[in-house]
């Protein structure tokens, strides 16, 4: 069962694509992650208000109803979670362009390697 708010000291998975979210946060949750996950920009921050903020967010670039892009303004836009690290996911070939211009502390090409995941998540978890 996913959890339904990011944990603390864990990783906050924004993606809209049901199998591709709960393949990530299974991998990390079985490599010993706390994981948390949310379908949308508006989902994802309905919870962060309810609780501490993750220490990493994993953020889709092409979601419904709120972009990647307007939650990364919304979260900058908030004090308390302006320094959330973010790592932007997408299949994009011009990632890297949108992650300059989204001011992410990185970015991931899906389909996502998952040694690479790893290693970034455990980078900002461990």
């Amino acid at each position: 069962m996913e959890a339904a708010t990011p944990p603390d000291d864990g990783v906050l998975i924004v993606e809209d694509d049901d199998d591709l979210r709960d393949s990530l946060a299974d991998y990390l949750r079985d490599e010993g992650i706390a994981v948390g996950t949310a379908a949308d920009g508006f989902e994802a921050l309905a919870r962060l208000k309810q609780m501490r903020p993750p220490r990493l967010i994993l953020l889709d670039l092409m979601l419904p109803r709120m972009t990647g892009a307007e939650f990364r303004n919304s979260l900058k836009a908030d004090a308390s979670l302006a320094d959330v690290p973010v790592v932007l996911l997408s299949a994009l070939p011009d990632i890297h362009t949108h992650a300059a211009a989204m001011g992410v502390d990185g970015y991931l090409r899906k389909p996502v390697d998952g040694k690479l995941l790893l290693a970034v998540v455990e980078g900002y978890c461990r």
